[in-house]
């Protein structure tokens, strides 16, 4: 048995998200097509994160394993071959230790959300941000930001149907910053909750727009009702994972 790393990117507009089920392609399902198609097999592929639908990706890193060692640059151009045509592409392909696993191994995980913030709405953009045609006070959102840093009990920022065991997160970066029209907001925990990146951004928004929201009272009540609405899934990116060293 060998096993691979992949570096996958995707738009995932027209896409169930990540997992694979009955209702629509997926991430997961279009990588094992293809990984079918070249060796016949279909193995579970693993990945760093759970992205939903109409999210997308710039490095998603993943994890499966094939009976027979197969190069890597080999698996990678036969995967894009399969691909063509698709909204995901492999940018990378290693072989790694049997102990690398793409979700417990990783260390850090990062997201960006990008708003664009103008009155015009985006054409070339569609579908991969999100349009505030209202003008958001970029200080204000900093401020509320920086509050969001730390460890602490998430269930504000919780979706109804996440399944983590505990609420209780670390948020090592929440950065924000303005580039003409365009707002970025970026993001670093070792893990989210799910929902909790869009839903801390759509907070963040409302208060930009002038909402009366505070964070510490967010926090204290522990209730989704208590923060601002879920952003947009478009807006939203997966950056990259990171690993310790020596594991890849």
């Amino acid at each position: 048995m060998t096993r691979y790393k992949i570096t996958v990117e995707y738009d995932g507009t027209d896409l169930i998200g990540w997992q694979q089920n009955r209702q629509g392609p997926s991430v997961q399902s279009l990588l094992s097509d293809a990984i079918e198609k070249f060796c016949g097999a279909r193995p579970d592929i693993v990945a760093a994160g759970r992205t939903d639908a109409g999210v997308h990706a710039i490095a998603m890193v993943a994890h499966f394993d094939l009976d027979d060692a197969v190069d890597a640059n080999t698996v990678m151009r036969a995967m894009n071959f399969y691909l063509t045509g698709s909204p995901v592409s492999v940018l990378g392909c290693e072989i790694v230790p049997d102990d690398f696993n793409a979700r417990f191994s990783c260390v850090a995980r990062h997201y960006k959300y990008v708003v664009l913030n103008r009155g015009a709405p985006p054409v070339l953009d569609k579908n991969r941000v999100w349009w505030v045609p209202r003008k958001l006070n970029v200080p204000a959102m900093r401020r509320a930001a920086k509050k969001l840093i730390g460890h602490h009990d998430f269930t504000s920022f919780r979706a109804s149907e996440c399944q983590a065991h505990s609420p209780i997160k670390t948020l090592d970066e929440c950065r924000i910053t303005r580039r003409g029209d365009v707002i970025v907001f970026e993001f670093s925990a070792r893990s989210f909750l799910h929902h909790m990146v869009r839903n801390m951004v759509g907070t963040l928004v409302e208060i930009g727009l002038g909402k009366p929201y505070d964070i510490d009272q967010i926090f204290a009540a522990k209730n989704r009702s208590a923060a601002g609405p879920t952003a947009p899934a478009s807006g939203l990116y997966f950056i990259q994972a990171d690993y310790a060293t020596g594991a890849n």
